[in-house]
């Protein structure tokens, strides 16, 4: 399918999801539109062997009637026999249809129906409005919407690093599945296979696991979610598991989360019970395979925290030489918080060095509050990570640094890219400030003297006209 066609299909569905708005409550929105999208996509690619569709579940079976009053009832019926008919998608889909407005839902099904999902680009085609639907619905969520939804071009960037071709990529706090899906797009983009990764993660909130495991069937990744919803602290749904990648966006600053201070987890010193951060990192790095590496989201507070705990565990994971990067993003790339942002990359093959990079300077804003990192400002962060992996790493002032522990020692284990990278080197062509001063004062001033001549007309000319 085109482009153009495909956002045409973007923008029918999602006015048409307007049809459910007022009469649905928002927290639930996008369970209802998603899953009537879905059963659409696969009732028409079940000829293709994607998923299995028995009669009567199918969307001419629903639609045929769609005016009226048991449209929602035949909607949860049909969801029930998908799930049944496909076990991956088990408790999956939402039965939540028969509650709402009738008329409205009709009205719903009957524009959904125009929809086309067929033919060998169905999946891609669905994939990519299932992500533009995610996406739509965390900007109109706000705060809540970052539970399920991390901005693409920042998931990019973790991938573009660490560069997942081939093993067990894991989440531990998974959302709606997208570093699975940025992964997977990595993988078949440098020609690889679906199967060259397998795929295990974990969702505490039970609506945004289910978003997952629905996105994860859409492009067709065989994953291991756990069969329900669980507290990564408190239940670790894969405790055996050696990850060769870890992609992970945890909550930031979480303060009410389940803490045991005796974990086997906490190697590098018990996290503060006030403060998840420094929980989720070393619950990832004692979930890394012997080569494994990871890219973590993080507040701001993480690289340069005093509070005791925090700066003893920051110390202790940069001096077993865990720690291989830190980058500074730039602000308002999550709609959903204004916390300050950076990204952490571990890597179980110690090095006794530490790559800084300040983005702080990077992205490209779409609208007054939101801002995206560029194809090629990813590129330019993922290239000077790896050539600093190789070992043809130049230090760019303001930019990027290349760190040696006992520099790091001597900030106190602050890992703040501000501290390391200097300012940017001035531009030598550039005018100098007291020429530059000079120059914009007789701008100023000759502007000035054509202001007066023009009101010297302008009162003459109104003299002449009044006489």
């Amino acid at each position: 399918m085109a482009d153009r066609e495909e956002s045409d299909l973007k923008d029918v569905l999602w006015k048409a999801a307007d049809k459910l708005r007022g009469s649905v409550d928002a927290s639930q929105y996008k369970d209802f539109v998603l899953g009537l999208v879905f059963l659409k996509y696969v009732s028409d690619s079940s000829g293709d062997g994607a998923f299995r569709v028995p009669d009567g579940a199918r969307w001419k079976d629903l639609a045929a009637p769609a005016g009226s009053g048991t449209i929602g009832a035949r909607i949860d019926a049909a969801m029930d026999a998908v799930m049944r008919a496909n076990p991956s998608l088990a408790g999956v889909l939402p039965r939540i249809f028969s509650g709402v407005d009738q008329r409205r839902l009709g009205d719903l099904v009957d524009l959904i129906g125009g929809a086309r999902f067929a033919g060998s680009a169905a999946r891609d085609v669905f994939g990519e409005v299932y992500e533009y639907f995610l996406e739509k619905f965390a900007r109109a969520e706000g705060k809540r919407g970052g539970e399920f939804y991390t901005p693409s071009s920042v998931v990019k960037v973790l991938v573009e690093i660490l560069e997942p071709f081939k093993g067990r990529v894991y989440d531990p706090c998974c959302g709606s599945g997208g570093m699975f899906v940025q992964a997977e797009k990595f993988v078949l983009n440098h020609r690889g296979r679906r199967d060259d990764i397998a795929v295990f993660g974990q969702e505490a909130n039970e609506r945004t696991w289910r978003l997952a495991k629905m996105n994860l069937a859409v492009h067709g990744i065989a994953g291991d979610l756990s069969s329900r919803c669980a507290d990564t602290f408190y239940e670790d749904a894969h405790p055996d598991l050696q990850a060769d990648f870890v992609l992970a966006n945890p909550p930031f600053n979480m303060s009410d989360w389940y803490r045991d201070a005796g974990d086997s987890r906490w190697r590098f010193g018990a996290p503060p019970a006030g403060n998840a951060n420094f929980a989720w990192m070393q619950h990832i790095v004692a979930k890394l395979g012997p080569h494994g590496s990871a890219g973590v989201v993080m507040a701001n507070g993480s690289m340069s925290s005093l509070q005791s705990a925090e700066r003893e565990i920051r110390a202790a994971l940069v001096e077993a030489g865990l720690v291989s990067c830190v980058v500074a993003l730039p602000g308002q790339l999550f709609r959903t918080t204004q916390i300050p942002a950076c990204l952490w990359f571990f890597d179980k093959d110690p090095h006794d060095r530490l790559l800084f990079v300040d983005a702080r300077g990077m992205g490209t804003m779409v609208d007054r509050t939101e801002r995206v990192l560029t194809g090629t400002d990813i590129a330019e962060i993922a290239g000077t990570y790896r050539s600093w992996r190789r070992g043809s790493h130049s230090d760019v002032p303001g930019f990027c640094y290349s760190a040696g522990l006992d520099e790091i020692r001597s900030h106190d284990h602050v890992l703040t890219p501000g501290r390391y990278v200097g300012t940017a080197a001035p531009d030598i062509g550039a005018e100098p400030a007291a020429d530059q001063v000079e120059r914009l004062t007789k701008e100023l001033l000759a502007q000035l003297e054509e202001s007066a001549r023009l009101d010297r007309v302008v009162r003459a000319e109104l003299g002449r006209l009044n006489g």
